[in-house]
């Protein structure tokens, strides 16, 4: 440790009982968002089995009774379910254990119980086949008042760790005065400010048009102004999955590796751009729709490259990191390092591998982020294969990982078998990249999405969609995969839980960076301002930050919706099915 640090300054630790409940507290979130993901992903195969040509949705009657319920089940639980719970648990948890601080017990409980809620509402009405409306639910698609107000408590419960780790933060602030936030608390907290700015778009929509049209207190919505709220929050959400994956890989990661991480500067920057661009750029979605000004298109162009940088950091400060672990292992040579990795650990296996999911999912998404591009590939099977191999693969492979070590973390429980987790990691990652080409590359050749195709008569099919019958038996081979994926992961997953032998419960795994001693674990000894990085100082003003993020999306959406609210176009509800 450099000279220059102080002695550790006095942090009060929580008593056992405490620290037991919030693991049983972290717990239930972890097995709640891993339960909705064994329902949404495994009805995923279906989907892709469909695009193979192999309709199997009669056979499944009455439990399902078309595509399109399945479809809604799959995005519903996988997208919104899996991902808060998951998330709404890591980012109170995680910052708790680095800060050494007890959180708002009564905060975080009335999250999960408020999104417990909004998820049995929400399972209700798809299961009852009235809401067959998909995960976006556009209207003029009409679902029953169930599905809109589970989602509605779905949103509100998501945003409660906000409050839990502002009063965290502060705190400890009086705790260190004077020193920059921790690395993991920082991120989270980042995270949670662009949601919870971003979430104004979403619930606007269903408190002010969809929860009362679906009750007929109104009768007709504006289906442009709904997808324009909806796209304020649906972009955002994909860094709402993606950024507590950051987290793992920037914050724990490299200790799990054996190293350290090469910048936690680089990594605070790499939030601060995430929350100033992942919010403006949500309209993109919206390149094909009518009503706004092609002037805006085109920004919206330029905002939506931007994104690319923070993508582009992490992949050199984690490849650094990767590498700088690789050959304190013995690595030689150009790649030796990246062979030398600890493959036999499951955790880092899984993250790894979803990192180089990352480069394709990540590179497919400019297509979707350029206005001429986007023509090509707008509304065809290209669309899912690209967030499959970012969402798909980044963030449910980084939470399988992370999953790995919390299991024996949190319940003093060793994992039944890593040969299983293991092979659940490469399933996965041989899986999703399979279904993700495949999709892909059968977009290229204009096979729609959100199209039951396999109900098509054969002739149909192979008439409209023959030329593309390699990637699209690569995408139902893909879901086969994934499918055997989900069983290894699942036997470990709940298997661990109710018979792993007793273990000493392991440590959070927080990593420490180069240079400077902005990331630590909770021992680590005060560190004056003047001793921190310049760039890590600058990016410590949160609220000047989410400040700037706000401003810039308000001028960014403000002349689109002028437009929409200028010319009206009212619809009444459709029940399609």
């Amino acid at each position: 440790m450099s000279a220059h640090l102080s002695t550790p300054a006095a942090v009060a630790v929580p008593r056992p009982d405490v620290l037991a409940a919030e693991r049983r507290m972290m717990l239930a979130f972890l097995v709640v968002g891993f339960s909705a993901l064994l329902l949404g992903a495994g009805i995923g195969p279906l989907q892709a089995l469909n695009y193979s040509g192999h309709n199997l949705y009669p056979a499944l009657r009455p439990f399902f009774q078309s595509y399109y319920q399945g479809l809604t089940i799959h995005g519903v639980m996988n997208g919104y379910v899996f991902t808060f719970f998951v998330i709404c648990g890591l980012l109170v948890y995680l910052p708790a254990r680095e800060l050494g601080i007890t959180p708002n017990m009564t905060l975080w409980r009335g999250s999960f119980v408020i999104m417990l809620i909004g998820t049995g509402l929400v399972l209700a009405a798809m299961f009852d086949n009235s809401s067959n409306v998909l995960w976006t639910f556009y209207p003029p698609l009409k679902g029953s008042p169930l599905f809109y107000f589970g989602l509605t408590a779905l949103g509100l419960g998501s945003t409660l760790p906000l409050p839990i780790l502002l009063q965290m933060r502060s705190a400890w602030k009086k705790q260190r005065p004077g020193e920059v936030t921790p690395l993991v608390t920082y991120m989270a907290l980042i995270t949670m400010l662009m949601w919870d700015v971003s979430t104004i778009g979403i619930m606007t929509e269903l408190v002010i048009q969809m929860d009362p049209w679906s009750l007929g207190l109104i009768h007709t919505v504006d289906p442009a102004i709904s997808r324009t709220l909806y796209w304020l929050t649906g972009h955002p959400i994909v860094y709402f999955w993606l950024m507590p994956a950051y987290v793992s890989w920037y914050g724990l990661l490299a200790n799990q590796l054996g190293g350290r991480l090469a910048s936690d500067a680089m990594g605070r920057l790499t939030f601060v751009l995430m929350l100033i661009f992942s919010l403006p750029v949500g309209s993109h979605h919206q390149f094909a729709d009518p009503g706004f000004s092609p002037i805006w298109r085109g920004i919206l162009v330029v905002l939506t490259m931007s994104v690319a940088f923070p993508s582009l950091i992490t992949a050199f400060t984690m490849g650094l990191t990767l590498e700088f672990a690789g050959r304190k292992r013995g690595g030689k040579g150009i790649l030796g390092w990246f062979k030398a990795l600890p493959w036999g650990n499951p955790s880092v296996t899984a993250q790894v591998l979803s990192m180089l999911t990352f480069v394709i999912g990540g590179a497919s998404g400019m297509v979707n982020g350029s206005w001429q591009l986007d023509a090509v590939v707008h509304n065809t099977t290209f669309i899912p294969g690209h967030f499959h191999m970012t969402v798909g693969s980044v963030v449910a492979m980084t939470f399988m990982g992370m999953a790995f070590w919390l299991i024996p973390h949190l319940t003093g429980r060793a994992l039944i078998s890593r040969r299983l987790a293991l092979a659940a990691a490469w399933l996965w990652f041989i899986g999703m990249s399979t279904f993700g080409i495949g999709m892909q590359t059968a977009g290229l050749y204009g096979v729609p999405r959100r199209a039951w195709v396999s109900a098509l008569p054969h002739e149909a099919f192979h008439t409209l969609y023959g030329a593309a019958h390699i990637p699209m038996a690569l995408i139902g081979i893909g879901g086969v995969i994934l499918w055997l994926a989900m069983i290894c992961f699942y036997i470990v997953f709940f298997g661990s839980l109710l018979f792993g032998r007793k273990i000493e419960a392991p440590a959070i795994p927080f990593a420490r960076a180069f240079g400077r001693s902005e990331s630590y674990s909770l021992e680590r000894p005060a560190v004056p301002s003047e001793h921190t990085s310049s760039l890590a100082r600058a990016m410590e003003p949160v609220w000047f930050w989410t400040g700037v993020a706000t401003l810039i999306c308000a001028l960014s959406y403000v002349p689109i919706f002028w437009s929409f609210l200028r010319h009206m176009t009212l619809s009444p509800g459709w029940v399609a099915w």
